[in-house]
């Protein structure tokens, strides 16, 4: 592990971007950016896209260390490079950005409330190329659509599963057991997910630490006992489908938990504009998820 790095995310002031998106979650993605699919015509062209797209956000004067501490990539991006390096390499070295791995491949079908990650056969392939990339750590996501008693606790029960050869390996697991925003079982939902995150956490071996990153609760500082939790290196938040102007909101009022944004941070974006006209866009949003997750 990076001293670093690791000093960099437990204490540093700012927040983690979000710039994970792979597989389904690409096309609208790009839509968003402006760039529908008829542009493309296979994968290999809309990850070229993509790629470009993130390349132009981890390029940009907007996009700064002194205000985003890390930024999750996927293995896709990991692979490429940014201006004749590698993508980690570029983000740490020129950005001073802390370059974190999505691992997961995705979800399962519904069952018993949440959708589980689909398993991941090559993981410590997947992170012994993530280390020698320089990746300080890794997030995983699952998601949970009812407050299901059983369907939650698998959902944390997997997700630590998940972190023990992640932690043997080196690297700081960012643990994302997300609830659907829109679910009407939503504060339910959040009262047995903290139950069972803490009996995740009292699994783990002595010195052994991760990241949560959860929706924005239902009731403000409602994870303010994990946020103190000496098992707990941070607490981030996504944005779940609100707006940057929702999410920074119910953020500000989180006491110590930081934003990991993703269609919050890209909000406005376009491939049309002019790159003053796209600094200036991304600059205004880094600096309102910033000051939300200063508080």
């Amino acid at each position: 592990m990076n001293s670093e790095q690791f000093e960099k995310m437990s204490q540093g002031r700012g927040f983690v971007a979000a710039l994970d998106q792979s597989g389904g979650s690409t096309p609208k993605t790009l839509a968003a950016y402006g760039i529908p699919e008829s542009s493309y015509s296979s994968e290999d062209e809309m990850f070229d896209l993509v790629h470009e797209m993130r390349t132009r956000i981890m390029r940009s004067r907007s996009f700064d260390g002194d205000r985003v501490l890390a930024a999750i990539i996927f293995q896709n991006t990991m692979e490429r490079e940014i201006e004749g390096q590698g993508s980690a390499a570029f983000l740490w070295h020129v950005k001073r950005i802390v370059p974190i791995l999505k691992v997961d491949l995705g979800l399962e079908p519904e069952a018993d409330g949440v959708q589980l990650m689909k398993p991941i056969p090559d993981l410590e392939t997947v992170l012994a190329e993530a280390t020698k990339a320089g990746v300080f750590g890794t997030k995983m996501r699952s998601f949970i659509k009812q407050p299901d008693p059983v369907g939650v606790k698998a959902i944390a029960s997997q997700q630590f599963e998940f972190a023990q050869p992640i932690l043997a390996a080196g690297l700081v697991p960012i643990l994302e057991p997300e609830i659907d925003i829109h679910s009407p079982g939503k504060a339910e939902a959040e009262v047995l997910l903290k139950t069972a995150i803490y009996q995740g956490l009292d699994g783990l071996a002595p010195g052994q630490q991760v990241f949560l990153k959860l929706s924005l609760p239902s009731q403000d500082d409602f994870y303010a006992d994990l946020v103190s939790d000496d098992r707990v290196v941070r607490v981030l938040a996504l944005s779940g489908g609100y707006t940057r102007a929702q999410a920074d909101e119910r953020l500000a009022r989180d006491h110590g938990v930081i934003a990991s944004f993703s269609r919050a941070l890209l909000e406005g974006l376009s491939v049309q504009q002019s790159d003053r006209e796209f600094d200036a866009t991304l600059d205004e949003a880094v600096e309102s998820i910033f000051e939300a997750s200063i508080t």
